[in-house]
């Protein structure tokens, strides 16, 4: 049973979450402050539902740190803010989805399963590893190195590049990877795509090395031989 961890300050949005997600078949604990969900997040979660407002501090400088400390438990951020520029900066911050208040409940419990399901399954050891020229991944580790310079990926990012690698020169539209990587194929996800691929670009593109994550206008992406 997978285990979710909401870290959320109104009373009455605590308890209903934390109520429709238990009644979903999840084991649920809820936090009102970040303390709370740093002590919880030992118990090792599943999936943290995380506000970004909360008493003692910025949920968004929370994930962060979790990030920088090689924790990749997905997260999906809850906010009131609706901008462009919120929504790229949470997803900046190691964010896997993001919904605006007011949210229905059949929607949350809809991105929560999607994001549980996201989760790559354990790797057989002879398919641990992907390589193209100088790019290697090792699955079961969740490193990369481009000519034998590790590189720092978001977990969305990371199953963004094995999709592409196992798609090695062929040309994946963003349907595609909405469905394989996001688990909701539909095109809503078109903004938030195009944000991950152009992150997921600047980090492959070392000093030195050949660019090969192309856009083919109209299209989609391919990633493969140089370009």
């Amino acid at each position: 049973m997978s285990r979710v961890l909401v870290v959320e300050d109104q009373p009455n949005l605590l308890r209903s979450i934390v109520s429709a997600t238990t009644e979903a078949g999840f084991t649920v604990v809820g936090a009102s402050t970040l303390r709370e969900a740093t002590e919880q997040l030992s118990n090792s979660p599943d999936l943290v539902i995380l506000d970004i407002m909360l008493p003692d501090g910025s949920g968004l400088d929370w994930l962060k740190c979790c990030r920088s400390e090689k924790n990749d438990v997905p997260v999906l951020l809850l906010t009131a803010r609706d901008s462009i520029e919120d929504r790229v900066r949470g997803l900046d911050c190691g964010a896997d989805d993001y919904l605006i208040k007011p949210f229905s409940i059949d929607e949350l419990l809809a991105r929560v399963r999607a994001l549980l399901r996201r989760r790559l399954p354990e790797p057989r050891n002879e398919a641990r590893m992907l390589q193209i020229q100088d790019i290697q991944v090792d699955l079961m580790a969740r490193t990369v190195l481009r000519n034998g310079r590790p590189i720092e990926l978001q977990p969305r990012q990371f199953e963004l590049l094995v999709f592409l690698m196992q798609n090695r020169n062929q040309i994946v539209t963003r349907e595609m990877i909405a469905a394989s990587v996001w688990k909701q194929p539909d095109a809503t996800w078109t903004n938030v795509i195009e944000v991950h691929i152009n992150h997921l670009r600047k980090k492959l593109e070392l000093p030195g090395t050949t660019p090969m994550l192309q856009t083919v206008r109209g299209k989609g992406y391919r990633l493969g031989d140089a370009l």
